[in-house]
């Protein structure tokens, strides 16, 4: 689950982690109350106007900008909310912009060049290990500084089961370039960082830039935070900061109905059940000369409104050329799934307006076949995974 960053700082400012300061708002009227509010609580005077959207490269689409007094606040918080935010992280069309955040201006006036970094905790799947990623060239893209100049991104990885050790963190701060009260500073930073990673259950914190003020101060001026939906059962109150708006709408309404379903850009449609067997679906799409539009997990039932709720949400898609349908019936009977592709069938009439490959295989796979043969139904079946693979190829060929 992403989260924005106004929510994701104040996971980091509850483990004690220094971060800029700011409120979140959806008016221009919020907007300069919440400046106000700043100015009384941080003395500050200059304001950085933040659009919320779950993407990166705000900055680059015009979503990020200094406002030097309240008028400025309140004439850039009107142009923001409600834009369509472009950014390399969205679609053509964009993201609306629903709230911004007023945050303190933290590059002191008449400082020489701010010190920034990049910073981020993740795990690392192919050790198993947590992993601190980190580098001096802070406030860029860091896929960029990894191609460009890959000597200056450096990790650390932290064994679990001992934590982030303290030789660790002053490594990271050593390896920065710091010295003196910022050294300190940052050590303190990179301990309160990882604990707040471990303890929320993220599976991603990205802070860029960290920076560096001239008083020797380490603070977050970003956060990009990405928590593990698994563990949401042990943080209720994070499942509340979930953004609907933010989420694709498919996948929020497949959610909502028990599914699991993923988007995509292809053009055959696939509902299947199991993760593994969905994988193998999509590989023999790909392998016909089709691309998966979806991965969509129906589970261990597939009876006819929930085969008519997946069909429905397949559908969506205006891309959809072909639906896949591939069942491996092992607890659930194929005779069974098989009913249940007809019914909905027949229940959705003229909203299935793309050929439907059925392959059911397993229990009473045989009793299946013949059940949407002899249904009258324009469903093709299919017994074999070359054979269904055929068949998506001629449908799409027609």
């Amino acid at each position: 689950m992403n989260l924005h960053e106004y929510q994701g700082k104040e996971i980091l400012n509850s483990f004690g982690v220094r971060i800029q300061r700011g409120i979140v708002a959806s008016s221009h009227k919020e907007a300069v109350d919440a400046a106000k509010q700043l100015t009384t609580e941080t003395g500050t005077s200059w304001y950085v106007v933040k659009a919320q959207i779950h993407a990166g490269g705000r900055g680059k689409g015009g979503g990020v900008k200094l406002a030097k007094n309240l008028e400025e606040v309140e004439t850039i918080s009107n142009d923001i909310i409600g834009m369509m935010l472009k950014t390399p992280q969205t679609s053509v069309e964009g993201k609306k912009v629903n709230q911004v955040l007023i945050a303190e201006d933290v590059y002191y006036p008449g400082d020489s060049e701010p010190e920034e970094y990049y910073m981020s905790v993740l795990l690392n799947r192919s050790t198993g290990r947590n992993m601190i990623m980190y580098s001096t060239e802070g406030g860029m893209d860091i896929e960029a500084v990894a191609e460009e100049t890959p000597h200056l991104i450096f990790t650390e990885e932290i064994d679990p089961a001992m934590g982030l050790l303290p030789f660790q963190a002053r490594k990271i701060a050593f390896n920065l370039g710091l010295s003196g009260g910022a050294f300190k500073e940052m050590v303190k930073f990179v301990s309160a960082l990882y604990t707040a990673y471990v303890k929320s259950d993220s599976s991603l914190f990205e802070i860029n830039p960290v920076l560096k003020t001239s008083d020797d101060k380490i603070l977050a001026v970003d956060a990009k935070v990405t928590l593990d939906d698994n563990a949401l059962y042990r943080h209720k109150d994070y499942a509340q900061l979930r953004d609907l708006r933010e989420e694709n709408p498919i996948e929020v309404e497949a959610k909502a109905a028990g599914l699991n379903y993923v988007d995509l850009d292809g053009n055959v449609g696939c509902m299947v059940n199991g993760a593994g067997l969905a994988m193998g679906t999509m590989d023999l799409i790909k392998q016909a000369g089709g691309d998966p539009a979806n991965f969509l997990d129906v589970g261990g039932t597939a009876d006819a409104q929930r085969v008519e709720t997946a069909f429905g949400i397949i559908l969506k898609d205006p891309n959809v050329k072909a639906i896949l349908v591939n069942i491996f019936g092992g607890i659930v009977r194929c005779d069974r799934v098989a009913q249940g592709v007809v019914d909905a069938y027949k229940n959705m009439g003229d909203k299935i307006n793309v050929p439907i490959i059925c392959r059911l295989q397993g229990t009473n796979a045989k009793e299946a076949k013949e059940l949407i043969d002899n249904s009258g139904m324009e469903i093709i079946s299919a017994t074999e995974f070359q054979e269904a693979a055929d068949k998506v190829q001629e449908v799409l060929a027609s």
